[in-house]
């Protein structure tokens, strides 16, 4: 913004000042470019990562930790009976079915998780491709500007020079 009000300032007339002008144009341009790379990856990327981690990672390890105290609370009962407890045996079997069960459950979460490897480095390839993307408008952005830079020069160098008489500054002071 500061090269294109102060390159507006010095007016057409001037190279450097256009030269200014188209600077700063192509700046706010590589300023959309990254704004546009920022919310693709934002989208295609970072929202489904967290999407694994406090979802899928989240309901896994609450399984996890479920089967942990039922296999605890199983071979509890189990200990018990054997060492001569009046446990009941549909206790014991109640337990053993629930232990089971959450290690189906656990089980079932980290396949899913893991054959969903596709997804994820489809995930992976969607970011190294909006890098390329975004370096490649980047560099579009950039060539043309030095493209128009390079014009800039060669007319600001086939200008004639403007005689310039400097001034005296003793002529204004008198002694």
């Amino acid at each position: 913004e500061v090269m294109l009000k102060n390159g507006r300032e010095l007016g057409e007339d001037s190279t450097f000042g256009t030269a200014m002008v188209e600077m700063g144009e192509s700046l706010r341009q590589l300023s959309e470019v990254k704004d546009a790379f920022d919310l693709n990856v934002r989208q295609n990327f970072l929202d489904p990562l967290d999407h694994l981690k406090n979802k899928d990672l989240k309901e896994i390890n609450h399984h996890r930790k479920k089967l942990q105290g039922r296999r605890l609370d199983f071979d509890y009962k189990k200990k018990k009976q054997a060492k001569g407890s009046t446990i009941p045996e549909e206790e014991i079997q109640f337990a053993e079915e629930k232990f089971h069960e959450s290690q189906e459950l656990a089980e079932n979460g980290m396949r899913n998780l893991l054959e969903s490897d596709v997804e994820q480095v489809l995930q992976l390839q969607a970011l190294a491709e909006a890098q390329l993307e975004y370096h490649k408008q980047s560099a579009e952005v950039l060539e043309s500007l030095l493209s128009t830079l390079n014009e800039r020069v060669e007319e600001a160098g086939s200008r004639p020079k403007s005689e310039r008489k400097p001034r005296s500054t003793f002529n204004s002071y008198s002694t």
